[in-house]
């Protein structure tokens, strides 16, 4: 084991399954006591990667410690020292939700003597107090997603995965998930979160965005949102996919995304100065009406993450164009 002030660290880490590259030469770090969250849609890397750091599956190139620990040639001592929730809860349904903690305290060898205070403490923790004697079959999801929790951490691990923790639960429980998250973090517990709500990325000190196994951005969110180009404008229509189509074609867009019954519109323009100051929105109205598409509203908006996403996505989409024309034309 290191001194190193990362809880992980990973360099050109790659998973490869035959011909196909689930995760390509991804690298980035995750500070001791922080938040990190993988980003990306299913299928983008995101649970491979958590499985290699985890030690349960070995790389085909790179490498990565956690802890210290080199996944490749101590995956047994990582296994020791974190703690892993996934969405699909590894609980036993015929106990209780006590006996559910207290069986995964032998399992983690939790001195015996000191099992029943650290049950008493994640019961406690979780808000499980008056839920501790119901079988497990009988909770909500909401307070399965707790206990599983509580399991997860039974052993207190300087380090703990979620992937796809919160997928399936209400998001007022997400938020109150997310409030158990920062006080591990804030008792110095490293997080690592894969997650496909866009939302639950505020929560994290850092965000890497996967998509189709690549590391497409890596930073903070406000980070991310700040660096992403050109002016955004959220149009408000009657016909919102044949108006990004029209869209697409006109000078000035970077890009374009639908969004429900509106169209996020990223302009090559700066931003305007002075109160009330409008970019010239003419030349889209003057192309949506020859159409006959009825605009109800134009305005500037702010970037989401999800805004920021689609932009790298459309982007690599774009990079891996040119650079398959590129090699048909130099064949």
């Amino acid at each position: 084991m290191t001194d190193s002030e990362h809880a992980i660290e990973t360099r050109l880490l790659t998973k490869r399954f035959g011909d196909f590259t689930a995760v390509s030469q991804v690298s980035f770090y995750v500070p001791r006591g922080e938040i990190f969250g993988l980003l990306g849609p299913n299928g983008a890397g995101k649970t491979t990667t958590i499985r290699m750091l985890c030690g349960i599956m070995l790389p085909s190139d790179g490498q990565a410690t956690v802890l210290g620990y080199d996944i490749a040639r101590q995956p047994e001592e990582i296994k020791k020292r974190i703690g892993y929730m996934s969405q699909k809860f590894a609980l036993y349904n015929d106990l209780t939700a006590r006996e559910n903690i207290s069986f995964y305290a032998s399992i983690y060898s939790v001195p015996r003597e000191a099992r029943g205070q650290r049950v008493a403490e994640l019961l406690e923790m979780a808000s499980l107090g008056e839920h501790s004697r119901e079988l497990t079959r009988n909770l909500s999801g909401a307070w399965r997603q707790r206990l599983a929790l509580a399991c997860a951490i039974v052993h207190n691990p300087p380090m703990l995965f979620l992937d796809e923790a919160t997928a399936g639960v209400d998001p007022v429980s997400r938020r109150e998930f997310w409030d158990l998250i920062y006080r591990l973090a804030g008792e110095g517990v490293s997080v690592l979160a894969t997650t496909h709500y866009m939302d639950e990325a505020e929560y994290c000190n850092t965000i890497g965005m996967m998509y189709q196994g690549e590391m497409v951005a890596l930073a903070s969110p406000d980070t991310l949102r700040l660096e992403m180009p050109g002016l955004l404008v959220q149009l408000d229509c009657d016909q919102p996919l044949q108006a990004k189509a029209i869209l697409d074609e006109l000078p000035g867009v970077i890009d374009s995304s639908v969004h429900g019954a509106q169209v996020h519109v990223s302009l090559d323009l700066p931003a305007p100065q002075g109160d009330g100051a409008q970019p010239d929105f003419a030349p889209i109205e003057a192309a949506l009406a020859s159409a006959g598409i009825q605009v109800a509203q134009l305005e500037i908006i702010q970037p989401s993450l999800e805004d920021v996403f689609i932009h790298m996505v459309d982007k690599r989409r774009l990079e891996a164009d040119r650079e398959a024309q590129g090699s048909i034309q130099g064949a």
